[in-house]
């Protein structure tokens, strides 16, 4: 009878210590029936039975440790790969996507319970930066239902989830991002951040990258950091190349994010420390590891070291975490550094000027401004044959009277002049100031060479003194096409008819630039204030000073940014890179200006180019017309019309992959783009085909990879590279 008793209360203890091993690990019921055997005294013998019933149940603790990684420790994806048993998800390719998960699904949820089963994870992390490149983008811890990277993009998106699928509860996703680039489109906080993301890139919350040290207090009386925590608080910048140890702790719905640097103890007090129920996130089982991405802006994201486990939160210990390999850029030797190179410069420069200032000063000051205009420079020898003197100029222009000044640009005022022989010429005087030497130059190694009838005629040049030059051409009695849109009566108003000629001009000088010429020749600014109107309102194609010249078959170097805001393509915007197709999207908005009478960018309207597609979407494309032409009354070819407006869409397209040549563009503005003509190309015929199916424009929305067109904060934002912007429109009449 006693034993009977005895044995009822030893399996009631039993199953009471069983029935929690849905919510504990296996350590802490081993501890539970430690302290059980001290209340029990009297069934020893009895109770060393219940390891053995503890230890047949179904084991679903998950351990590894990976100080360092091999083809078995992780399942790769995408641009991920081992180089040293280091795990590298990223290279100096844009725009990829690299993943590694552990091969095997991680138990997180006791099959049809609400109860997620408690994990510690801690790795070690570093994002190398490449010399003379901006890095990004982020790295995410994540877990995911799924192997693979379908369903996720590059760039911003960190090869986590897409523009499609953000948001969506059926993602059944966690991450822990660790992001180096501030996108507005999901709130980020700043550009170098942490934080935690639930189904969706915007986060739940974030911190800014970096440790608290442990003299810090969690949190004032009134909920608010007091100023010694601020000051303990230990900002990282997590793509210097440093190694960086991070802690992910997630017990009883509450989740905590640490991170410091490789080797150092853990913080006691958390980066993040969140309320988190994730039953309905996780899926009954789920695959854990890393994803990361690059895009315009690279970088090389590396896991050193990982543990993981869902019963021993002290596993982290093991990691290795000292002599391991760092990726931090060298600096440049100190006989390279610009303080020595400078101090260096400036003590030579000093002995050997102030030993001849004075005597150069003296000696040479009366015959220096006599020296500089007989004195031929390498380009003056050069362009010899286009120089023509200053005398005449001052005379045709009566000594640059203001009466004869008939516009104003960027380095300086245009003047009208009448050479000998009652020829008219328009005279641009250009300062030294404001890079007018390199529009100088631009100009007379560009236009100065190229004849054609769509281009204003280029008749010489001429050096006043060292820093002022004067450029010489033929006088457009009607102005500039800007004035004729804008500026002007009813009377003088262009009608549709010589609008559809001008474009045409404009179109055949490009495409002279692109393919007439010994080399290819990139204008760079199109727009209506450089297109001039001669006496019997032909257009020519001008201003060149920010034109750049280069061999057929090559690519352009140049890396500067130059235009007027409204005709740049989205893509040299971003890279600063100009080509073929940029001057593509200019001539493209400049069709659009010229059919519609508006400019590119007006405040308070939407940009041009969005508002013609979307009038384009919305079967309305002729009401784009300019209204003034309907109000007076002009008659216009309705199909002709809708056509160019077509073209000019498509050669605005935000992907330069998807406009025409200037070739075919001038095929579409002649008329000659029927399919049944033999001589047209089958590229003509696509696009012809392209520009009539309305569902080919609905992927204008999709082009995300390319983006719309820059908005003035965008702009703004990339000042910060050397950019050459016209914000304003110069009108010279008559020029």
């Amino acid at each position: 009878m006693f034993f009977s008793y005895n044995l009822r209360s030893l399996f009631s203890t039993i199953l009471c210590l069983v029935i929690s091993h849905e919510k504990h690990s296996s350590l802490s019921l081993l501890a539970s029936w430690v302290a059980t055997m001290k209340h029990n005294n009297k069934h020893h013998l009895a109770l060393l039975l219940f390891p053995i019933i503890l230890f047949c149940q179904p084991i679903s603790a998950i351990d590894f440790v990976f100080n360092g990684f091999n083809s078995s420790s992780v399942s790769l994806y995408g641009s991920a790969v081992f180089e040293s048993r280091i795990l590298t998800l990223t290279n100096q390719t844009s725009f990829t996507i690299g993943r590694a998960l552990y091969p095997k699904k991680i138990p997180t949820k006791a099959p049809n319970s609400s109860f997620v089963s408690p994990f510690s994870t801690s790795f070690i992390f570093a994002m190398a930066p490449f010399k003379n490149v901006l890095p990004g983008h982020g790295l995410v811890f994540l877990f995911v239902p799924f192997t693979g990277i379908e369903g996720a993009s590059a760039a911003q998106h960190l090869g986590f989830l897409n523009l499609t699928n953000d948001r969506s509860p059926n993602n059944h996703m966690l991450g822990i991002e660790f992001d180096v680039f501030s996108n507005q489109e999901f709130n980020d906080m700043n550009a170098n951040h942490v934080g935690l993301d639930v189904n969706s890139l915007t986060s739940i919350a974030a911190a800014d990258a970096g440790y608290w040290a442990d003299n810090s207090r969690s949190s004032s009386s009134n909920g608010n950091s007091s100023d010694d925590d601020r000051k303990s608080f230990k900002e990282q910048k997590l793509n210097n190349g440093k190694n960086y140890q991070v802690w992910i702790d997630y017990a009883d719905s509450l989740i905590n994010v640490t991170m410091a640097p490789a080797g150092m103890k853990r913080p006691s007090r958390p980066l993040l420390n969140v309320s988190l129920n994730l039953s309905e996130v996780f899926e009954d089982e789920m695959y854990v590891g890393f994803t990361a991405s690059t895009g315009q802006l690279v970088q090389s994201h590396k896991i050193l070291a990982w543990s993981f486990s869902n019963s021993n939160f002290s596993l982290s210990e093991r990691l290795v975490t000292t002599g391991l390999p760092s990726f931090v850029l060298p600096k440049d030797p100190f006989f390279r550094s610009k303080g020595f190179i400078s101090g260096a410069t400036v003590g030579g420069v000093l002995l050997v000027v102030s030993a001849a200032t004075i005597f150069w000063f003296f000696i040479k000051r009366r015959r220096r401004k006599a020296r500089e205009r007989a004195e031929l420079e390498d380009w003056e020898l050069e362009y010899w044959p286009h120089r023509i003197t200053c005398q005449e100029i001052e005379a045709a222009t009566k000594g640059f009277s203001e009466e004869n000044v008939i516009g104003i640009g960027g380095n300086g005022k245009v003047y009208k002049g009448m050479l000998p022989g009652g020829t008219e010429i328009a005279v641009k005087r250009i300062s030294h100031e404001n890079d007018g030497m390199r529009e100088f130059l631009a100009e007379i190694s560009s236009l100065g060479r190229l004849k054609h009838r769509s281009l204003v005629g280029f008749r010489g040049w001429c050096k006043k003194e060292r820093g002022v030059f004067m450029l010489i051409y033929d006088y457009m009695e009607n102005g500039s096409l800007e004035k004729r849109l804008f500026d002007c009566d009813q009377s003088k108003m262009l009608s549709c008819e010589e609008r559809i000629r001008i474009l045409k001009d404009v179109a055949s000088a490009l495409l002279y630039l692109h393919e007439g010429w010994e080399s290819r020749v990139l204008h760079r600014d199109i727009k209506a204030s450089n297109v001039l109107l001669d006496k019997d309102m032909n257009g020519r194609l001008g201003d060149f000073g920010l034109a750049r010249v280069h061999g057929h078959g090559q690519v352009p170097s140049t890396t500067r940014v130059v235009g007027t805001i409204g005709y740049m393509a989205p893509e040299v915007v971003r890279s600063g890179r100009a080509s073929a197709q940029t001057d593509t999207f200019g001539f493209g908005v400049l069709i659009l200006e010229v059919m519609c009478g508006r400019r590119p960018i007006e405040e308070g309207k939407p940009p041009l180019v969005e508002w013609l597609w979307k009038m384009m979407m919305e079967g309305k494309l002729l009401h784009a017309l300019d209204e003034r032409l309907k109000a007076r009354g002009d008659q216009f070819d309705e199909e002709e019309v809708e056509r160019i407006l077509h073209l000019g869409l498509l050669c605005a397209y935000p992907d330069p992959k998807v406009r025409p040549t200037m070739r075919q563009a001038v095929k579409v503005l002649e008329g000659k783009n029927e399919a049944n003509e033999i001589e047209i190309e089958d590229m003509d015929t696509y696009l012809l085909k392209q520009m009539k199916s309305k569902d080919w424009w609905t992927d204008y929305s999709q082009s995300s990879n390319y983006g719309s067109h820059p908005t003035f904060d965008e702009i703004r934002r990339y000042q910060s590279s050397s950019m050459s912007l016209s914000w304003t429109n110069t009108t010279m009449e008559g020029r």
